[in-house]
């Protein structure tokens, strides 16, 4: 199964035909199913050979006496294996990434002013680190190995981007705001984690079609509305303001947990499977894309339900 994230659908996170082995590893809080008992949706271990995992490696190659220990009649002694993807891995190179896009943030807050004299220079600006940030995005996603100093600068234009949106919504629209989108976002992100480890949320192909069919035609919608405010004017068809822009904006934000949902299964294949260490770097451009998400929606809606008072 293919993620929303394009950089989940590189190898270590799918398979060749198209969709991950959600139920060839058991999911956190739910009972292990495989092919034996009848689940159309196992595929088997994707690192595992033959099934043409890129990672696997022969035990012989690794270790230069395994074949004279066989030869001797002595079972040959395993490798030790190393340099596979682990939970700490995602969770530092995610932490990194969040950490440089938030300081990112915060310089842009405090250095580009938005009053009334400098809010067209500072939001120019800031829609210049977001259309860089999408091709650096682009770029990562379509590359066949994940780049760190990329995935970092990634996060560098997109805190800029974040920090004076951020500004303009707290200091011109709604005081508090940043702080209750942040809050928001951890609250969504924490309630989606309980909620799967759990087995509340359970991720399967219907539940991967649902989201994927609900996201695209959210983000057409969304195309539609924003070409009819460019050459129409004003808030084109009313989708992001008002009341329907409050109900679009929950909207987007249970779409951005269900994704978190998908991130989060893919994560835990990705570690099942004995992905390799730099591939954290992919899990944590992923969840940062996602959270991003989140906290824009949040914003957003502050902002609608502030500018209506």
């Amino acid at each position: 199964m293919r993620s929303k994230n394009p950089v989940f659908s590189r190898r270590g996170f799918s398979r060749d035909n198209g969709y991950a082995g959600f139920n060839a590893a058991p999911q956190a809080g739910g009972p292990a199913v495989g092919t034996q008992q009848g689940n159309p949706y196992a595929q088997g271990d994707p690192y595992a050979q033959p099934s043409g995992n890129p990672y696997a490696q022969n035990p012989y190659a690794q270790n230069p006496y395994a074949q004279q220990d066989l030869q001797q009649g002595a079972p040959p002694q395993a490798p030790v294996t190393t340099g596979r993807m682990t939970m700490d891995d995602v969770v530092l190179r995610t932490a990194s990434t969040l950490g440089v896009l938030v300081l990112a943030a915060a310089v842009a807050w405090a250095l580009l002013p938005v009053d009334d004299a400098n809010i067209g220079r500072s939001y120019g600006i800031g829609i210049g680190a977001a259309l860089i940030g999408m091709v650096l995005a682009f770029v990562q996603s379509f590359k066949r190995k994940a780049s760190p100093p990329l995935i970092l600068t990634y996060a560098a234009f997109e805190g800029v981007f974040l920090g004076v949106l951020s500004s303009i919504v707290d200091n011109r629209i709604a005081s508090g705001a940043a702080m209750q989108a942040v809050l928001g976002t951890m609250a969504v992100s924490a309630g989606v984690l309980v909620a799967y480890k759990a087995g509340w949320i359970r991720v399967n192909r219907r539940f991967y079609g649902f989201v994927m069919a609900a996201a695209l035609g959210f983000i057409l919608l969304m195309t539609v509305n924003l070409l009819f405010a460019v050459f129409g004017g004003g808030d084109g068809l009313g989708f992001r303001s008002g009341a329907l822009g409050v109900i679009f904006g929950i909207i987007g934000i249970l779409l951005g947990a269900c994704f978190l949902a998908l991130d989060f299964k893919q994560v835990e294949d990705g570690i099942a499977y004995g992905a390799p260490r730099e591939e954290s770097w992919l899990a944590a451009f992923g969840l940062t894309m996602t959270l991003v998400w989140i906290y824009v929606e949040f914003l957003r809606i502050i902002a609608i339900l502030n500018s209506n008072d």
